[in-house]
């Protein structure tokens, strides 16, 4: 079983930057093939996929935040930090950090965490 766990501020003032951690944990034999990715589901709108890292190390975003968003490891393999910059009401939303795992695709999700940008 292997279980996802995103944390950070619940609350982000407009124009600062937002820190996300995900953190996996279980039975978890990272590959180069596999990736963790960051998806996030505005209030009352579809999800909106983010960007991944692989644990080879290369990372990928959506051209729509491209120029504010980074996706690095943190402290282990098991870590990732978002980082997404110049933040507005419109990044209010839940985030979510999702595995993904060569020819199986999404297979765990955590639970998400509610960011909220307001003044």
């Amino acid at each position: 079983q292997v279980q996802l766990q995103e944390s950070g501020p619940g609350l982000v003032r407009p124009s600062q930057t937002l820190y996300l951690t995900c953190t996996v944990s279980g039975v978890h034999i990272p590959r180069n093939d596999d990736s963790l990715h960051w998806i996030r589901q505005p209030p009352g709108k579809g999800p909106e996929w983010m960007g991944n890292i692989y644990y080879r190390g290369d990372t990928h975003y959506s051209p729509s935040l491209k120029s504010r968003i980074t996706i690095a490891r943190g402290t282990s393999l098991n870590q990732i930090i978002l980082q997404l910059s110049s933040v507005t009401p419109e990044d209010s939303a839940v985030y979510y950090c999702v595995r993904w795992v060569a020819f199986t695709g999404y297979d765990y999700w955590g639970q998400g965490t509610q960011v909220t940008v307001s003044s």
